[in-house]
């Protein structure tokens, strides 16, 4: 009799679940704090492809390097730790992923997007250089030109020969210290979770390797000077482990393909205003705002390709390095 009831519970649990799909979730990393542009977007971007496939698909956003930092997110999305995330390059395993951040590559927006947008030079290599870590670039998210933000006045800030006697923090990799260093700063390679307090604290009197978004998101409340060079494109990559896109089902692996896609063109429509809009909340908080002639940002993009380029070059490979800028025309 026992027997018969837990075969009839197995069998009435059976006809309940069947035809009743399992939703797969993916967990997708992003660096910025909740309730940031990107967070938004990304929640945005989640209830979209729940609804494009019909519940499905799912992403479980973890904001603020809540899985860890950058550079150790690449690394498990690589070995399918981590599904996804929307980030910079971490160059920690490959040193060719400095290309995604050569300083002065592109001049203006409409430069950036053939360039850093689909079917670009440095979009392609870049989709290359992950696929050689075991992780597939479904999309690029332009962020910003860079700047330097500065918990001081500025010093001769559009002449890029002048010593300016003041030291920034940088990322730890070789284009940020080295553009710093021809901008006439001093550089110092100190880990974000330790640069607010660097700079607050006067280790530091700025911070180079952002842009107004970053900054305000991050440094708002010790940035007293704004410096809008143009030091570098920011884009950051949408990512997801090869493995892991290949198990989804043909359905939902073509709709987060396709949403990918549609993500990074929106993007690309909105991304210019909002770093406008981002260094007026830095005005708004008090930020001065030291803008540079037309004049001074190309003097002073000469002056950083001629310094920079011959050592990052060497750094990433010559002939490989020099190819990407070939076909960008540089």
């Amino acid at each position: 009799m026992m027997n018969f009831l837990k075969s009839t519970c197995l069998a009435a649990a059976v006809v309940a679940t069947a035809g009743i799909a399992t939703a797969e979730t993916l967990k997708i990393s992003h660096i910025r704090p909740q309730g940031a542009t990107i967070d938004n977007e990304l929640s945005a971007f989640a209830d979209e492809l729940k609804a494009a496939t019909n519940g499905s698909l799912e992403l479980n956003l973890f904001p603020a390097s809540a899985l860890g930092d950058y550079t150790s997110v690449q690394e498990r999305i690589s070995v399918g730790a981590i599904d996804m995330a929307v980030q910079p390059a971490a160059t920690a395993v490959d040193r060719r992923m400095q290309i995604s951040a050569f300083p002065y590559v592109a001049a203006n927006w409409g430069e950036a997007k053939s360039i850093y947008g689909p079917g670009g030079a440095i979009h392609t290599a870049m989709k290359d250089l992950y696929a050689k870590q075991d992780i597939t670039m479904l999309a690029a998210y332009p962020v910003y030109f860079g700047g330097v933000a500065l918990n001081t006045d500025a010093v001769n800030p559009g002449d890029p020969t002048a010593a300016k006697g003041i030291k920034v923090r940088v990322p730890g990799i070789k284009s940020f210290q080295l553009t710093a260093d021809a901008l006439g700063y001093i550089s110092s390679p100190i880990p974000f979770s330790e640069a607010f307090t660097a700079v607050q604290t006067g280790v530091v009197d700025g911070v180079v390797g952002s842009g107004a978004e970053g900054y305000y998101a991050s440094f708002r409340d010790v940035t007293t000077s704004y410096v809008p060079v143009n030091t570098h494109f920011e884009v950051w990559y949408m990512i997801i482990n090869s493995g892991t896109l290949a198990e989804l089902s043909d359905e939902d692996r073509a709709a987060l393909e396709s949403a990918a896609l549609a993500f990074e063109s929106k993007r690309w429509d909105t991304a210019e205003a909002d770093q406008g809009a981002f260094e007026q909340k830095l005005a708004d908080n008090g930020a001065t705002i030291v803008s540079l002639t037309d004049e001074e940002l190309a003097a002073t993009a000469a002056h950083v390709r001629a310094q920079v380029w011959p050592q990052v070059l060497e750094d990433v490979g010559q002939d490989w390095g020099q190819s990407i800028l070939d076909k960008i025309g540089n």
